[in-house]
Protein backbone atom coordinates (compact mmCIF):
# COMPACT_ATOMS: atom_id res chain seq x y z
CA UNK A 1 0.00 0.00 0.00
CA UNK A 2 2.79 2.34 0.75
CA UNK A 3 4.80 1.57 -2.43
CA UNK A 4 2.49 1.01 -5.03
CA UNK A 5 4.79 1.01 -7.75
CA UNK A 6 6.12 -2.50 -6.50
CA UNK A 7 3.52 -3.57 -8.72
CA UNK A 8 4.97 -2.86 -11.76
CA UNK A 9 7.42 -5.42 -10.95
CA UNK A 10 4.91 -8.15 -10.73
CA UNK A 11 5.60 -9.63 -14.51
CA UNK A 12 7.39 -12.46 -16.28
CA UNK A 13 11.17 -12.54 -16.47
CA UNK A 14 11.66 -13.40 -19.78
CA UNK A 15 15.45 -13.38 -19.59
CA UNK A 16 14.77 -16.49 -17.50
CA UNK A 17 14.01 -18.38 -20.85
CA UNK A 18 17.42 -18.09 -22.66
CA UNK A 19 19.35 -18.28 -19.62
CA UNK A 20 18.11 -22.01 -18.66
CA UNK A 21 18.41 -22.81 -22.01
CA UNK A 22 21.67 -21.87 -21.98
CA UNK A 23 22.54 -23.96 -18.84
CA UNK A 24 21.08 -26.95 -20.49
CA UNK A 25 23.49 -26.17 -23.32
CA UNK A 26 26.27 -25.77 -20.73
CA UNK A 27 25.65 -29.07 -19.18
CA UNK A 28 25.29 -31.11 -22.37
CA UNK A 29 28.58 -29.38 -23.54
CA UNK A 30 30.03 -30.82 -20.32
CA UNK A 31 28.76 -34.58 -20.15
CA UNK A 32 30.71 -34.46 -23.46
CA UNK A 33 33.94 -33.40 -22.66
CA UNK A 34 33.83 -35.36 -19.53
CA UNK A 35 33.28 -39.01 -21.10
CA UNK A 36 37.20 -40.04 -21.62
CA UNK A 37 38.25 -38.50 -18.58
CA UNK A 38 40.02 -40.03 -15.82
CA UNK A 39 37.58 -40.79 -12.98
CA UNK A 40 39.23 -38.18 -10.73
CA UNK A 41 38.68 -35.67 -13.02
CA UNK A 42 35.35 -36.41 -13.70
CA UNK A 43 34.49 -36.34 -9.63
CA UNK A 44 36.92 -32.89 -9.82
CA UNK A 45 34.35 -31.49 -11.96
CA UNK A 46 31.29 -32.65 -10.76
CA UNK A 47 31.60 -30.29 -7.97
CA UNK A 48 33.69 -27.76 -9.16
CA UNK A 49 30.94 -27.21 -12.03
CA UNK A 50 28.31 -29.78 -12.53
CA UNK A 51 27.14 -28.87 -8.69
CA UNK A 52 27.32 -25.44 -9.17
CA UNK A 53 24.99 -25.56 -12.99
CA UNK A 54 22.75 -28.57 -11.34
CA UNK A 55 21.59 -26.07 -7.74
CA UNK A 56 21.63 -23.18 -10.09
CA UNK A 57 18.96 -25.01 -12.06
CA UNK A 58 17.10 -26.08 -9.39
CA UNK A 59 16.64 -22.41 -8.42
CA UNK A 60 15.75 -21.96 -11.98
CA UNK A 61 13.42 -24.44 -11.51
CA UNK A 62 11.56 -22.42 -8.34
CA UNK A 63 11.36 -19.61 -10.60
CA UNK A 64 9.71 -21.40 -12.88
CA UNK A 65 7.43 -22.68 -10.18
CA UNK A 66 6.55 -19.55 -9.36
CA UNK A 67 5.22 -19.21 -13.38
CA UNK A 68 8.08 -16.46 -13.67
CA UNK A 69 9.31 -17.77 -17.21
CA UNK A 70 5.83 -17.38 -19.25
CA UNK A 71 3.71 -15.55 -16.75
CA UNK A 72 0.29 -16.88 -14.73
CA UNK A 73 -2.08 -16.82 -18.02
CA UNK A 74 0.56 -19.38 -19.34
CA UNK A 75 0.73 -21.63 -16.30
CA UNK A 76 1.20 -24.94 -18.53
CA UNK A 77 4.02 -23.41 -20.47
CA UNK A 78 5.95 -23.05 -16.79
CA UNK A 79 5.04 -27.00 -16.22
CA UNK A 80 6.38 -28.02 -19.67
CA UNK A 81 9.56 -25.66 -19.49
CA UNK A 82 10.11 -26.95 -15.65
CA UNK A 83 10.43 -30.25 -17.13
CA UNK A 84 12.71 -29.27 -19.77
CA UNK A 85 14.51 -27.38 -17.42
CA UNK A 86 14.76 -30.64 -14.94
CA UNK A 87 17.03 -32.89 -17.54
CA UNK A 88 20.24 -32.27 -17.03
CA UNK A 89 19.77 -32.41 -13.07
CA UNK A 90 19.70 -36.82 -13.67
CA UNK A 91 16.23 -37.18 -11.15
CA UNK A 92 12.95 -35.86 -11.85
CA UNK A 93 12.06 -32.75 -9.51
CA UNK A 94 10.02 -30.20 -11.18
CA UNK A 95 6.65 -30.58 -10.94
CA UNK A 96 6.92 -32.49 -7.66
CA UNK A 97 8.62 -29.17 -6.33
CA UNK A 98 6.05 -27.20 -7.57
CA UNK A 99 2.74 -28.85 -5.66
CA UNK A 100 4.80 -28.84 -2.35
CA UNK A 101 6.60 -25.47 -2.78
CA UNK A 102 2.99 -23.34 -2.90
CA UNK A 103 2.24 -25.41 0.20
CA UNK A 104 5.71 -23.96 1.56
CA UNK A 105 4.52 -20.72 0.97
CA UNK A 106 0.39 -20.81 1.64
CA UNK A 107 1.20 -22.52 5.07
CA UNK A 108 5.01 -21.96 6.15
CA UNK A 109 5.77 -24.16 8.76
CA UNK A 110 2.75 -25.97 8.87
CA UNK A 111 3.09 -29.14 10.74
CA UNK A 112 2.21 -32.01 8.58
CA UNK A 113 1.85 -29.73 5.47
CA UNK A 114 5.21 -27.79 4.96
CA UNK A 115 7.79 -30.32 4.03
CA UNK A 116 10.93 -28.50 4.16
CA UNK A 117 10.26 -28.33 7.88
CA UNK A 118 13.09 -31.39 9.30
CA UNK A 119 11.11 -34.66 10.44
CA UNK A 120 11.38 -35.27 13.82
CA UNK A 121 13.71 -37.78 13.71
CA UNK A 122 16.23 -35.38 11.72
CA UNK A 123 15.92 -33.23 14.78
CA UNK A 124 16.30 -35.98 17.23
CA UNK A 125 19.39 -37.68 15.62
CA UNK A 126 21.28 -34.96 14.12
CA UNK A 127 21.98 -33.31 16.92
CA UNK A 128 25.95 -32.84 17.48
CA UNK A 129 28.43 -31.44 15.04
CA UNK A 130 29.30 -34.14 13.43
CA UNK A 131 25.75 -35.57 12.71
CA UNK A 132 25.45 -32.18 11.56
CA UNK A 133 27.40 -32.10 9.37
CA UNK A 134 26.22 -35.25 7.82
CA UNK A 135 23.21 -34.19 7.60
CA UNK A 136 24.05 -31.17 5.11
CA UNK A 137 26.26 -33.56 3.28
CA UNK A 138 22.89 -36.15 3.13
CA UNK A 139 20.42 -32.77 2.80
CA UNK A 140 19.10 -33.73 -1.11
CA UNK A 141 18.06 -37.40 0.33
CA UNK A 142 16.44 -36.24 3.07
CA UNK A 143 14.45 -33.44 0.70
CA UNK A 144 13.61 -36.32 -1.71
CA UNK A 145 12.66 -38.52 1.21
CA UNK A 146 10.62 -35.71 3.56
CA UNK A 147 7.86 -35.59 1.13
CA UNK A 148 6.85 -39.13 1.66
CA UNK A 149 7.19 -39.23 5.55
CA UNK A 150 5.50 -36.09 6.10
CA UNK A 151 2.92 -34.98 3.27
CA UNK A 152 2.60 -37.95 0.45
CA UNK A 153 0.53 -37.02 -2.17
CA UNK A 154 -1.13 -39.04 -4.96
CA UNK A 155 1.28 -39.20 -8.20
CA UNK A 156 -0.20 -36.76 -11.04
CA UNK A 157 -0.08 -36.97 -15.04
CA UNK A 158 2.18 -34.45 -15.22
CA UNK A 159 4.76 -36.03 -12.32
CA UNK A 160 4.77 -38.96 -14.67
CA UNK A 161 5.64 -37.10 -17.53
CA UNK A 162 8.31 -36.25 -15.59
CA UNK A 163 10.04 -39.21 -14.56
CA UNK A 164 9.01 -40.50 -18.25
CA UNK A 165 11.04 -37.65 -19.67
CA UNK A 166 13.91 -37.65 -17.04
CA UNK A 167 14.30 -41.51 -17.73
CA UNK A 168 14.32 -41.26 -21.55
CA UNK A 169 17.11 -38.21 -21.07
CA UNK A 170 19.35 -40.07 -18.89
CA UNK A 171 19.36 -43.28 -21.06
CA UNK A 172 19.91 -41.17 -24.20
CA UNK A 173 23.16 -39.40 -21.75
CA UNK A 174 24.22 -43.27 -21.18
CA UNK A 175 23.88 -44.57 -24.95
CA UNK A 176 25.50 -41.80 -26.45
CA UNK A 177 28.87 -40.47 -23.90
CA UNK A 178 28.61 -43.69 -21.36
CA UNK A 179 28.40 -43.91 -17.63
CA UNK A 180 30.94 -41.07 -16.68
CA UNK A 181 28.80 -38.41 -18.39
CA UNK A 182 25.94 -39.95 -16.80
CA UNK A 183 27.64 -40.20 -13.32
CA UNK A 184 28.81 -36.46 -13.65
CA UNK A 185 25.22 -35.64 -14.18
CA UNK A 186 23.74 -37.39 -11.56
CA UNK A 187 27.12 -36.23 -8.54
CA UNK A 188 26.76 -33.10 -10.06
CA UNK A 189 23.06 -33.13 -8.30
CA UNK A 190 23.74 -34.61 -4.96
CA UNK A 191 27.22 -32.52 -4.61
CA UNK A 192 25.76 -29.53 -5.59
CA UNK A 193 22.48 -30.20 -2.79
CA UNK A 194 24.91 -31.76 -0.20
CA UNK A 195 27.89 -30.05 1.45
CA UNK A 196 28.49 -26.91 -1.66
CA UNK A 197 28.24 -23.38 -0.57
CA UNK A 198 25.37 -22.43 -2.37
CA UNK A 199 23.51 -24.82 0.01
CA UNK A 200 23.97 -22.50 2.60
CA UNK A 201 20.37 -21.39 1.19
CA UNK A 202 18.68 -24.11 2.64
CA UNK A 203 19.25 -23.30 6.32
CA UNK A 204 19.88 -19.52 6.24
CA UNK A 205 16.35 -19.04 4.81
CA UNK A 206 14.26 -19.98 7.69
CA UNK A 207 16.82 -22.19 10.79
CA UNK A 208 16.38 -19.44 13.23
CA UNK A 209 19.41 -18.09 14.16
CA UNK A 210 17.74 -15.42 16.23
CA UNK A 211 14.66 -16.41 18.46
CA UNK A 212 11.58 -14.66 16.77
CA UNK A 213 13.47 -13.95 13.67
CA UNK A 214 12.03 -16.97 11.35
CA UNK A 215 12.77 -15.87 7.78
CA UNK A 216 16.37 -14.19 6.78
CA UNK A 217 17.91 -12.85 3.86
CA UNK A 218 21.21 -13.23 2.53
CA UNK A 219 22.57 -10.44 0.13
CA UNK A 220 26.15 -11.78 -1.19
CA UNK A 221 27.52 -12.76 -4.42
CA UNK A 222 26.01 -16.04 -4.38
CA UNK A 223 22.29 -14.42 -5.37
CA UNK A 224 24.53 -14.08 -8.93
CA UNK A 225 24.16 -18.18 -9.57
CA UNK A 226 20.98 -18.11 -8.08
CA UNK A 227 18.29 -15.92 -9.06
CA UNK A 228 18.60 -14.16 -5.98
CA UNK A 229 17.03 -16.46 -3.92
CA UNK A 230 18.66 -15.21 -1.05
CA UNK A 231 16.20 -11.98 -0.90
CA UNK A 232 13.72 -14.23 0.58
CA UNK A 233 12.29 -12.05 3.07
CA UNK A 234 11.26 -10.00 -0.34
CA UNK A 235 10.23 -13.64 -1.91
CA UNK A 236 8.28 -14.41 1.01
CA UNK A 237 6.72 -10.85 1.00
CA UNK A 238 6.12 -10.85 -3.09
CA UNK A 239 6.35 -14.38 -4.27
CA UNK A 240 4.96 -13.62 -7.67
CA UNK A 241 7.62 -11.16 -8.67
CA UNK A 242 10.80 -12.84 -10.06
CA UNK A 243 14.13 -13.21 -8.86
CA UNK A 244 15.95 -10.74 -11.01
CA UNK A 245 13.45 -7.74 -9.25
CA UNK A 246 13.79 -8.72 -5.98
CA UNK A 247 16.88 -6.36 -4.81
CA UNK A 248 14.12 -3.38 -6.76
CA UNK A 249 12.09 -4.55 -3.98
CA UNK A 250 14.39 -4.33 -1.33
CA UNK A 251 15.66 -1.01 -2.74
CA UNK A 252 11.79 0.65 -2.88
CA UNK A 253 10.59 -0.32 0.73
CA UNK A 254 14.32 -0.36 2.20
CA UNK A 255 12.65 0.93 5.31
CA UNK A 256 11.32 -2.90 5.67
CA UNK A 257 14.35 -4.70 4.90
CA UNK A 258 17.54 -2.57 6.08
CA UNK A 259 16.98 -3.23 9.27
CA UNK A 260 15.96 -7.13 9.31
CA UNK A 261 18.79 -9.76 10.42
CA UNK A 262 20.47 -10.85 7.48
CA UNK A 263 23.34 -12.87 5.85
CA UNK A 264 26.49 -12.20 3.50
CA UNK A 265 28.31 -15.23 3.93
CA UNK A 266 26.08 -19.12 3.34
CA UNK A 267 29.42 -20.72 3.96
CA UNK A 268 29.48 -18.92 7.17
CA UNK A 269 26.11 -20.06 8.22
CA UNK A 270 26.65 -23.69 7.11
CA UNK A 271 30.19 -23.25 9.85
CA UNK A 272 27.77 -21.68 12.60
CA UNK A 273 24.97 -24.31 12.09
CA UNK A 274 27.43 -27.36 12.28
CA UNK A 275 29.53 -25.61 15.48
CA UNK A 276 26.54 -23.77 17.70
CA UNK A 277 25.23 -25.87 19.94
CA UNK A 278 21.83 -24.37 19.77
CA UNK A 279 20.91 -24.60 16.75
CA UNK A 280 19.81 -27.99 15.18
CA UNK A 281 17.22 -29.17 12.51
CA UNK A 282 14.99 -28.67 15.56
CA UNK A 283 15.55 -24.70 14.93
CA UNK A 284 12.66 -24.06 13.11
CA UNK A 285 8.56 -22.64 13.62
CA UNK A 286 6.71 -24.96 13.24
CA UNK A 287 2.67 -23.96 13.31
CA UNK A 288 -0.43 -26.37 13.85
CA UNK A 289 -2.95 -25.26 11.16
CA UNK A 290 -6.34 -23.85 12.13
CA UNK A 291 -9.22 -23.80 9.12
CA UNK A 292 -9.24 -25.21 5.89
CA UNK A 293 -5.93 -26.52 4.28
CA UNK A 294 -5.60 -25.88 0.22
CA UNK A 295 -3.05 -28.31 -1.16
CA UNK A 296 -1.84 -28.41 -4.72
Amino acid sequence: AKHPEIKALMKPDYNLIWVVVLMVLAQLTAFYLVKDLDWKWVIFWAYVFGSCISHSMTLAIHEISHNSAFGNSKAMWNRWFGIFANLPLGLPYSISFKRYHMDHHRYLGGDGIDVDIPTNFEGWFFCTRFRKFIWIVLQPFFYAIRPLCINPKPITRLEIINLLAQLSFDVVIYYLWGVKSTFYMLAGSVLGLGLHPISGHFIAEHYMFLKGHETYSYYGPLNLLTFNVGYHNEHHDFPNIPGKSLPLVKKIAAEYYDNLPQYNSWIKVLYDFVMDDTISPYSRMKRQLKGEVKQD
